[in-house]
């Protein structure tokens, strides 16, 4: 078994909320002075940057999982992770169908920018990325599966989007074998509050900012021999369905 940490909560330049320095080699660079083993870039409603990601995280030695924070049509933010970048572009295509398409004011929310994996800029999300989708809470667990990922909740514990905040309580359907915390130091009230006491808990940083990236944010033991990213990446998943 290996350690590995882990950041599965990261967002590109292509989110507008994110800071345009937040480039594919930039965060793997940054991953690697934090040692950060595990990162996954997880854009609102785009995997666009996720194939320049893949190339930027071999050349640096990270593993990288393709994902994206889904906004689900009650605007609650959903975390869903691939164990193939080919799945993760599958679901994007799927979720560019499920859209509303209002266009971006970058003067007040900011670029959406899609890069090679030089960091060179090769286009632009003309559509505003992060509002809401008009797939449904009950339908994502299903959507993702279908293209062999996982998905759960994001910072169930921040007033934003956040499930709990969305829906004044944690719903027992769809079921959702994780959960992710943006505050470790959460988990204790968050479990006894909303009776999460089964729950996988998952801590990442959210980051719009290089600087948010976290040192030691979080760890899990995986089985990765004979190694490969894939291996890694498969064992993840396997972790974040509770099948391990």
């Amino acid at each position: 078994m290996t350690r590995y940490t882990y950041d599965l909560h990261v967002h590109s330049c292509l989110s507008p909320c994110a800071d345009n320095d937040n480039t594919p080699n930039n965060l793997v660079g940054m991953a690697t002075l934090n040692n950060i083993g595990i990162m996954a870039l997880t854009d609102h409603n785009s995997c666009k940057n996720c194939p320049a990601f893949f190339a930027a995280a071999k050349r640096y030695g990270i593993v990288p999982v393709p994902g994206m924070e889904l906004t689900t049509a009650e605007e609650i933010h959903v975390i869903c992770l691939f164990e193939t970048l080919e799945n993760a572009m599958a679901f994007d295509a799927l979720v560019e169908k499920r859209r509303m398409l209002i266009p971006n004011r970058k003067d007040i929310f900011g670029d959406q920018l899609i890069l090679d994996d030089e960091d060179e800029i090769i286009g632009e999300e003309e559509n505003l990325l992060p509002n809401a989708t008009t797939i449904s809470i009950e339908e994502v667990p299903a959507l993702v599966e279908s293209l062999g990922g996982v998905c759960y909740p994001a910072h169930i514990d921040r007033p934003s989007n956040g499930i709990i905040a969305m829906l004044g309580v944690f719903p027992e359907s769809p079921f959702f074998n994780c959960v992710e915390l943006n505050d470790a130091e959460n988990r204790a009230a968050y479990t006894e509050q909303y009776g999460l006491q089964e729950k996988q808990f998952i801590v990442s940083s959210d980051a719009h900012y290089l600087t948010d990236l976290r040192e030691e944010n979080a760890a899990v033991l995986l089985d990765d021999e004979p190694y490969s990213s894939a291996l890694v990446r498969k064992r993840l998943l396997e972790w974040l369905r509770g099948n391990t």
